[in-house]
């Protein structure tokens, strides 16, 4: 079962369940996803969905943080909520060594030697880590390691 069809399934058990926090946060999801295939005229792969997930992700922890910076803990709840749920259509997140063993083939592949070859680094690192690690950490791991 592709990834589409595993959020619309559980769409549905949220109905069944009178779930509604739930089947809110997972309408939003699917929401988002109907709307990039509009936008860009294609039926989205597993890969082009975790992508979707990863934005509504880094969004919901931004508005935590500001929510929490206001002192509106009702919101707080429910954004860390959808983080909850959004999390569970997430591939496996890759162990830091993982993730170092992988910066460390793309500095090979690449023959990076100093910060200025940094993109090319991260253009070959974002396909295999891209949902499975924070790249902004990822980035700056890199950073780190060229500029040593």
């Amino acid at each position: 079962m592709n990834l589409k069809a595993r959020i619309t399934e559980d769409m549905k058990a949220a109905m069944r369940a009178k779930e509604t926090a739930r089947l809110s946060a997972v309408r939003l999801l699917l929401a988002a996803i109907k709307q990039r295939e509009v936008d860009e005229r294609i039926e989205l792969s597993d890969e082009d969905i975790v992508v979707v997930i990863d934005k509504m992700l880094k969004q919901r922890r931004d508005s935590i943080n500001q929510y929490q910076a206001a002192g509106r803990q009702d919101l707080v709840d429910t954004e860390q909520f959808e983080v909850e749920v959004l999390t569970a259509y997430m591939p496996r997140a890759m162990s830091p060594a993982e993730i170092e063993s992988a910066i460390a083939e793309a500095i090979a592949a690449v023959q990076a030697s100093s910060t200025q070859d940094m993109g090319k680094v991260m253009t070959a690192l974002k396909p295999k880590l891209s949902g499975r690690a924070d790249m902004a950490k990822v980035s700056a791991l890199v950073k780190a390691r060229l500029s040593s």
